[in-house]
Protein backbone atom coordinates (compact mmCIF):
# COMPACT_ATOMS: atom_id res chain seq x y z
CA UNK A 1 0.00 0.00 0.00
CA UNK A 2 1.38 3.41 -0.92
CA UNK A 3 1.50 6.21 1.60
CA UNK A 4 -1.42 8.63 1.44
CA UNK A 5 -0.86 12.32 0.86
CA UNK A 6 -3.04 15.40 1.20
CA UNK A 7 -2.60 19.10 0.42
CA UNK A 8 -3.68 21.61 3.07
CA UNK A 9 -5.23 24.94 2.26
CA UNK A 10 -4.15 28.00 4.27
CA UNK A 11 -7.41 27.91 6.24
CA UNK A 12 -6.43 24.49 7.58
CA UNK A 13 -2.97 25.73 8.59
CA UNK A 14 -4.65 28.61 10.42
CA UNK A 15 -7.05 26.23 12.16
CA UNK A 16 -4.09 24.07 13.22
CA UNK A 17 -2.56 27.10 14.92
CA UNK A 18 -5.75 28.41 16.52
CA UNK A 19 -7.21 25.15 17.78
CA UNK A 20 -6.40 21.62 18.83
CA UNK A 21 -8.65 19.52 16.57
CA UNK A 22 -6.87 20.11 13.25
CA UNK A 23 -3.44 20.05 14.87
CA UNK A 24 -4.27 16.76 16.59
CA UNK A 25 -5.51 15.24 13.30
CA UNK A 26 -2.24 16.20 11.62
CA UNK A 27 -0.03 14.97 14.45
CA UNK A 28 -1.92 11.68 14.92
CA UNK A 29 -1.79 10.85 11.21
CA UNK A 30 1.72 12.12 10.39
CA UNK A 31 3.28 8.64 10.54
CA UNK A 32 0.96 7.37 7.78
CA UNK A 33 0.05 10.46 5.74
CA UNK A 34 2.20 12.88 3.78
CA UNK A 35 1.02 16.42 4.50
CA UNK A 36 1.80 19.19 2.01
CA UNK A 37 0.89 22.83 1.41
CA UNK A 38 1.98 25.19 -1.32
CA UNK A 39 4.51 27.73 -0.11
CA UNK A 40 1.93 30.50 -0.56
CA UNK A 41 -0.39 28.79 1.95
CA UNK A 42 2.20 29.42 4.66
CA UNK A 43 2.57 33.01 3.45
CA UNK A 44 -1.21 33.44 3.60
CA UNK A 45 -1.36 31.94 7.10
CA UNK A 46 1.34 34.35 8.28
CA UNK A 47 -0.59 37.24 6.70
CA UNK A 48 -4.02 36.41 8.14
CA UNK A 49 -3.02 35.06 11.57
CA UNK A 50 -2.01 38.32 13.34
CA UNK A 51 -5.48 39.94 13.35
CA UNK A 52 -7.08 36.62 14.33
CA UNK A 53 -4.60 36.18 17.17
CA UNK A 54 -5.22 39.70 18.41
CA UNK A 55 -8.99 39.21 18.29
CA UNK A 56 -8.71 35.97 20.30
CA UNK A 57 -6.08 37.23 22.73
CA UNK A 58 -3.55 34.59 21.69
CA UNK A 59 0.12 35.54 22.08
CA UNK A 60 1.66 36.04 18.63
CA UNK A 61 5.01 34.43 19.50
CA UNK A 62 3.51 31.14 20.65
CA UNK A 63 1.26 30.96 17.59
CA UNK A 64 4.17 31.60 15.23
CA UNK A 65 6.07 28.78 16.96
CA UNK A 66 3.15 26.42 16.31
CA UNK A 67 3.03 27.41 12.64
CA UNK A 68 6.81 27.02 12.33
CA UNK A 69 6.67 23.58 13.96
CA UNK A 70 3.98 22.51 11.48
CA UNK A 71 6.45 23.01 8.63
CA UNK A 72 8.34 19.92 9.79
CA UNK A 73 5.19 17.83 9.23
CA UNK A 74 3.23 19.79 6.60
CA UNK A 75 5.87 20.20 3.94
CA UNK A 76 5.89 23.46 2.00
CA UNK A 77 5.90 22.84 -1.74
CA UNK A 78 7.92 25.36 -3.73
CA UNK A 79 6.09 27.16 -6.53
CA UNK A 80 8.46 25.64 -9.08
CA UNK A 81 7.00 22.21 -8.35
CA UNK A 82 3.39 23.15 -9.15
CA UNK A 83 3.77 26.09 -11.54
CA UNK A 84 3.35 23.77 -14.57
CA UNK A 85 -0.28 23.14 -13.51
CA UNK A 86 -1.20 26.82 -13.09
CA UNK A 87 -3.27 27.20 -16.26
CA UNK A 88 -5.19 23.97 -15.74
CA UNK A 89 -5.81 24.82 -12.08
CA UNK A 90 -7.02 28.30 -13.01
CA UNK A 91 -9.41 26.82 -15.58
CA UNK A 92 -10.90 24.64 -12.85
CA UNK A 93 -11.11 27.14 -9.98
CA UNK A 94 -10.53 30.59 -11.47
CA UNK A 95 -14.18 31.60 -11.69
CA UNK A 96 -14.65 30.93 -7.98
CA UNK A 97 -11.36 32.12 -6.44
CA UNK A 98 -8.30 32.44 -8.67
CA UNK A 99 -6.10 32.96 -5.60
CA UNK A 100 -6.63 29.30 -4.66
CA UNK A 101 -4.98 27.92 -7.79
CA UNK A 102 -1.69 26.98 -6.02
CA UNK A 103 -3.48 24.62 -3.63
CA UNK A 104 -5.33 22.95 -6.49
CA UNK A 105 -2.22 22.81 -8.69
CA UNK A 106 -0.25 21.25 -5.84
CA UNK A 107 -2.88 18.55 -5.39
CA UNK A 108 -2.93 17.90 -9.14
CA UNK A 109 0.87 17.53 -9.28
CA UNK A 110 0.96 15.26 -6.22
CA UNK A 111 -2.13 13.30 -7.30
CA UNK A 112 -3.85 13.67 -3.96
CA UNK A 113 -6.87 15.38 -2.37
CA UNK A 114 -7.18 18.80 -0.76
CA UNK A 115 -8.08 19.42 2.89
CA UNK A 116 -9.98 22.70 3.13
CA UNK A 117 -13.05 24.40 4.51
CA UNK A 118 -13.37 26.39 1.28
CA UNK A 119 -16.27 25.25 -0.91
CA UNK A 120 -14.55 26.77 -3.97
CA UNK A 121 -12.62 23.51 -4.40
CA UNK A 122 -15.74 21.38 -4.82
CA UNK A 123 -16.27 20.36 -8.44
CA UNK A 124 -12.68 21.00 -9.54
CA UNK A 125 -11.97 17.35 -10.29
CA UNK A 126 -9.82 16.86 -7.21
CA UNK A 127 -11.17 15.10 -4.13
CA UNK A 128 -11.83 17.58 -1.35
CA UNK A 129 -12.03 16.78 2.35
CA UNK A 130 -13.29 18.99 5.14
CA UNK A 131 -12.17 18.70 8.75
CA UNK A 132 -15.36 16.95 9.84
CA UNK A 133 -14.73 14.14 7.31
CA UNK A 134 -10.95 13.99 6.72
CA UNK A 135 -10.48 11.23 9.31
CA UNK A 136 -12.42 8.96 6.92
CA UNK A 137 -9.75 9.59 4.27
CA UNK A 138 -6.97 8.88 6.75
CA UNK A 139 -8.63 5.60 7.78
CA UNK A 140 -9.43 4.36 4.25
CA UNK A 141 -7.35 1.72 2.49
Amino acid sequence: MSRKSIVLDANILIRAVLGRRVRDLVLENAPDVGFFAPDVAYADARKYLPPLLKKRGIPRDSAVLVLDSLETIVHAVDAGAYQSMKEQALQRIGVRDADDWPVLACAMVLGCPVWTEDADFFGTGVATWTTDRVALYFASN
